[in-house]
Parts: C-alpha cells; sequence; structure tokens
C-alpha cells in the first residue's frame, strides 16, 4: 500500500499547491504523511457529520476542498464542534488534506473543469499567473451564441442544483463565459474587461448583483456547494482508477446545506 505522502506528491503534480492565493490555508493540515494509506474520502466541507463517516468507513487520509484551521486556533477542545472534530480525528490516525484554490486555479482543476463540461472553446484563466495554462476562473466562448435561459439549462447539467439565482434577461445573448467556482463576484470587473456576456459563480454579494446591472454582464449563481461539489466527485474517482487496491470514495453523508422554501 502507498503511503498518505505517496498519494499527495502524485496529487501536488495535477493541483501545484504554488497556485493557491496568498491568503490560503493548503497542503497537509493534520496528520502524519508517513503512514501507509487504507483508505481516502473526499468532500467539499469538513463537518462533524463527514468526519464521522471517514472514521466509520475505514479512511485515514481526508482531502476537503475548504480547509480546516482557517483561522488560527487558541485552544483544542471538545467545548467546541470544530475541537471534538479534530481531536476525533487524530484519535483515529487520520490525515486531512486541503487543495482549495490551487484547485480552482488548477489547468485541470475546478473552473476548467466546468468550461469543458459546458463545452466552451479557447479555454483561458481570467487571472493568469506565469503560465498562460493556470490562473484563477476562466473564460472561453461558444461555438455558437446561446440565450441566457439555454445557458441555465445547459449548466444544471454540469453543476445540479435545486435552483438557480441569477442577474439579467433571459433572453440576453450569451457566447463568452466567464467562470469563478465559489464565493467569487469580485471576478465580475475581470470578467467584463475580457467581454463576457456572463459570469458563472457559486455565490456572491447583492451589490456585485447590482454591478453585474450596471454593466450588462448576466451573472449565474449556482449555489457554492453547486459550484464546487462535482469536481470533488471527480476528484475521488481519479484517485480510485490510480490507487485502485485502496477505498477511495466521495463523503456520502455531505449535503448543501442551503435549503429553498416555495
Amino acid at each position: 500500500m502507498p503511503r498518505i505522502q505517496d498519494i499527495l506528491t502524485l496529487l501536488e503534480q495535477q493541483i501545484p499547491l504554488n497556485l493557491a492565493e496568498p491568503w490560503d490555508n493548503v497542503g497537509l493540515l493534520l496528520g502524519d504523511s508517513q503512514l501507509e494509506a487504507q483508505g481516502i474520502m473526499t468532500c467539499l466541507t469538513l463537518t462533524e457529520d463527514v468526519a464521522e463517516e471517514a472514521i466509520r468507513e475505514g479512511a485515514n487520509l481526508v482531502i476537503t476542498h475548504h480547509p480546516i484551521l482557517f483561522k488560527a486556533v487558541k485552544r483544542l477542545t471538545t467545548d467546541s464542534s470544530e475541537g471534538r472534530m479534530l481531536l476525533s480525528l487524530v484519535r483515529a490516525g487520520v490525515s486531512v488534506y486541503s487543495p482549495h484554490t490551487a484547485f480552482d486555479s488548477a489547468r485541470d482543476g475546478i473552473n476548467q473543469q466546468i468550461a469543458v463540461a459546458l463545452g466552451l472553446r479557447d479555454i483561458q484563466p481570467i487571472r493568469t499567473k506565469p503560465q498562460s495554462t493556470d490562473g484563477a476562473g476562466r473564460w472561453g466562448q461558444f461555438a455558437f451564441p446561446l440565450k441566457l435561459a439555454e445557458l441555465l439549462k445547459r449548466l444544471k447539467e454540469v453543476c445540479p442544483a435545486e435552483q438557480y439565482t441569477y442577474v439579467g434577461d433571459l433572453d440576453q445573448t450569451c457566447k463568452i463565459i466567464g467562470i469563478a467556482c465559489g464565493a467569487a463576484g469580485d471576478f465580475l470587473p475581470d470578467a467584463a474587461a475580457l467581454g463576457c456576456h456572463a459570469l458563472i459563480t457559486g455565490e456572491t454579494r447583492f451589490h456585485a448583483c447590482l454591478e453585474a446591472r450596471t454593466l450588462g454582464t448576466a451573472l449565474v449563481m449556482t449555489g457554492h456547494y453547486a459550484s464546487e461539489r462535482p469536481a470533488v466527485e471527480e476528484l475521488a474517482q481519479q484517485l480510485q482508477a490510480h490507487w485502485s487496491p485502496l477505498k477511495v470514495w466521495a463523503s456520502r453523508v455531505e449535503t448543501d446545506p442551503v435549503r429553498f422554501c416555495l
């Protein structure tokens, strides 16, 4: 069986951590990388119930998109949900790794996957890093323009969600599309400057919605979970294909915490 470090070394070839934003907290955040890997679970966010699943099902490596220990921790006790979760993971010998914004920006990362699945062409980063194939966000264009209503329908096949919110006219024409998963409304001016007719993101502030209306750029918000969870599932499939002797899966108990009323 491979060591945890063997898995992380291969993962970082696909998702280089130097692509992460300066404010981020990525890499191995908890555990011993020299232990033999027994099972791998991926998830979007490591919560108490997700951690219990990993322990119960025998994973000793959790790859979570959203980092744990994102803010400084002054005490680690069972008085908080995070403390209880971390202590249970430590007792069970579970390591925790997060690629976060490096995964967003990698050449085959989350934004690239959405762009490809939508059928965009000439895909490039919205904010370029040293190499043109690496960078934050993505933008590209359809072979033929389509209405915003058609874009929403196509996007629901890629990022399934109960419902989306959007800014714009359902009849407006969209050909050049920007993508920035998660909470990325700050990419709107960049996307507009590149000539994007629409920006797809997970969630954003109200004032970004007002700005989109002023710019005349459609803004589609799939929900944070819907914009990133499919890539977590794909990552589990890729890891399972490479490390076939190991049990690898995307968390089955994780769900979107956001609900909609009629």
